[in-house]
């Protein structure tokens, strides 16, 4: 079979892989679409993500949807066939972040395609892959597989929302338009905030905002563009970069929340920690996400705008073009890699 091996920084190759045997408790999934995040750019591009860094070659990849091939001994779940969703965390059960009901932050947990650990957690971007029964969820009826690819981030999003506490009725901020971001705005939206001010650098990922609800768009760099809001309620860091931290910081009301989602570059971070003092400001990070995922998929099945994210669908064997494009941003948002011509 064929897979997406990141070898080191620039350097991704598609390889053939020998196929997986599902074991106890375990479940072969053919893969149909795989969804380029973020995390992957970042090991393609530089070679790691935040202070997770490469040391071996590995599959990337861990937004999969597909379908169940066969279970292993004395294994069981959805009916071979079946359209399914891949939740990618597998957290030990046993820390006490796990027995605290905090499971995305599980000190020893196992994610698909991250290099937070040695050996790496190989990923799903392969014909196959073999994952834990309890991690395989059928979809719900009416969502087709290609929507479904946008579960994992939007669980993320959720989680981000959920990490602000009660949005309905509020303004919220979010910085940086990416894919994440604009799930960030229609997690907000979904959860009943009044109004939503997007920023970015690029026009073209502000209109990506703007399909996914946002209602009021911000050049990042005019500080003079007025819909900067003067007094948010929450504001939600999607970008990734310093500037924008720096940006909830001064724009969220005197009390008010922002939570850290984007993946800050590695080492220390400037940003304008006196706020959070004076203005008692609650600053709250937001990684992963846990219960969320069966939340995003009910969300996905009755949401179709959701399909104006996905910008563009590339055969796996142009996966080097596929995460180009993705780093794009002025070019795209969302961007799949599918699999089909190798079922």
């Amino acid at each position: 079979m064929l897979g997406c091996v990141i070898h080191g920084q620039g350097d991704l190759r598609v390889a053939e892989l020998p196929v997986p045997e599902p074991g106890p408790g375990q479940a072969l999934v053919a893969v149909r679409y795989g969804g380029v995040c973020g995390s992957d750019l970042h090991y393609w591009r530089h070679g790691g993500v935040g202070d997770f860094r490469l040391r071996e070659p590995m599959v990337l990849g861990h937004e999969v949807v597909g379908t169940v091939v066969e279970y292993g001994p004395g294994s069981a779940g959805p009916a071979t066939d079946t359209a399914v969703a891949v939740h990618p965390a597998t957290p030990c059960g046993v820390c006490p972040e796990c027995g605290g009901g905090r499971r995305n932050v599980c000190r020893d947990t196992r994610y698909l395609g991250s290099a937070a650990r040695f050996p790496h957690v190989q990923g799903g971007f392969a014909d196959r892959v073999v994952v834990p029964c309890e991690q395989v969820r059928a979809l719900p009826d009416g969502l087709e597989l290609r929507r479904a690819a946008l579960a994992e981030p939007l669980s993320v999003a959720l989680h981000a929302v959920r990490r602000a506490g009660d949005v309905a009725g509020r303004h919220v901020l979010v910085t940086g338009a990416g894919p994440i971001g604009c799930l960030v705005v229609a997690a907000a939206k979904a959860a009943g905030a009044s109004r939503v001010t997007v920023t970015d650098l690029l026009p073209e990922a502000l209109e990506y905002a703007r399909i996914a609800g946002a209602g009021t768009l911000v050049r990042a760099d005019d500080p003079d563009d007025p819909g900067w809001p003067s007094e948010a309620d929450v504001a939600i860091e999607a970008s990734g970069v310093a500037a924008g931290l720096d940006a909830c910081l001064r724009r969220v009301r005197r009390g008010g929340v922002v939570v850290q989602l984007g993946m800050l570059p590695a080492g220390h971070s400037p940003f304008a920690g006196n706020l959070v003092v004076s203005r008692e400001i609650e600053l709250r990070g937001a990684f992963r996400f846990d219960g969320e995922f069966d939340e995003a998929l009910e969300l996905l099945a009755v949401e179709p705008a959701f399909d104006g994210l996905i910008s563009a669908v590339v055969p796996v064997r142009e996966a080097e073009s596929a995460l180009a494009l993705a780093a794009d941003r002025s070019r795209s948002c969302k961007v799949l890699l599918d699999f089909a011509a190798l079922l």
